[in-house]
């Protein structure tokens, strides 16, 4: 089933690397919509196709709909989509919203979450990305499947409740750990020391789970249930007790999780 002729439905992070992997793959992006024209004149110059601000001008001459909007704008977003062009197919990129978004507003619909982290200032390699693949019909489920192994990333069907798992998964394998650099980056800087120098202890452990599980890479005091090193690290976060809090919390699940392994 052909999905050749594109449009974009957002203008942001997701939206631009996934329209530039589409143009690059030979896909045609007939038109970016975007609520604010700044963003989305710029991403309309970048993939050299029209763009409108307006919904009632989105067009109806393409063969596959790709929203990438916040969360919440999904069900608005849907009811008006889905009488633009009854043959086409919907589909939303999110992690967490379910599938059943579309239901009762499209004919044709699904979901193509990349599971990746994505900003606008760095370029994105398409083949290390997994594509996480959901349809009403089988046959659009395989053809959304083809597109995300022509853009050359991993395709895995999920439903929308697996999803979920999937989604929160991520969040505490990057959002959370790159908050955890934000944070150590805020006591190096309050203290006189460079960041980078936690770059080789970040990217090793990163390595790591390339070739063994998260658990049995597990070093550090919480681990060993060595105390009085956290004590003593708690005492010296006594004037940030939010920071003491999440030290406490997190040491607490890492010994919890080290003791089920033993």
């Amino acid at each position: 089933m052909s999905l050749n002729r594109i449009v974009l439905i957002g203008a942001g992070n997701v939206a631009t690397h996934l329209g530039e992997a589409l143009s690059r793959a030979g896909y045609s992006i007939v038109q970016v919509y975007s609520r604010t024209e700044a963003s989305a004149s710029e991403l309309a110059g970048k993939l050299h196709c029209s763009y409108t601000v307006a919904m009632e001008d989105v067009t109806a001459e393409a063969d596959l709909y790709v929203v990438s909007v916040k969360d919440d704008a999904l069900p608005v977003l849907a009811a008006q989509l889905g009488k633009v062009n009854r043959e086409a197919l919907f589909v939303h990129t999110a992690g967490s919203v379910p599938m059943d978004v579309w239901k009762g507003k499209a004919d044709r619909y699904g979901v193509l979450y990349p599971m990746q982290t994505f900003s606008k200032q760095r370029p994105v390699d398409f083949t290390t990305v997994s594509f996480f693949v959901e349809a009403l019909r089988k046959e659009d489920s395989e053809a959304l499947m083809e597109l995300a192994v022509g853009l050359g990333g991993k395709a895995y069907e999920a439903s929308s409740e697996q999803r979920r798992f999937l989604h929160i998964a991520a969040v505490f394998a990057c959002n959370f750990s790159n908050h955890m650099y934000a944070v150590a980056k805020h006591l190096l800087d309050a203290h006189g020391l460079p960041f980078e120098a936690m770059y080789p202890l970040i990217d090793e452990t990163a390595r790591k789970v390339h070739e063994m599980a998260p658990v049995a890479g597990q070093t550090g005091p919480a681990q060993r249930n060595d105390v009085q090193v956290m004590d003593g690290h708690l005492n010296m976060l006594a004037d940030e007790p939010e920071l003491a809090e999440i030290y406490r919390l997190v040491s607490r699940n890492i010994y919890k999780y080290s003791s089920e392994k033993e």
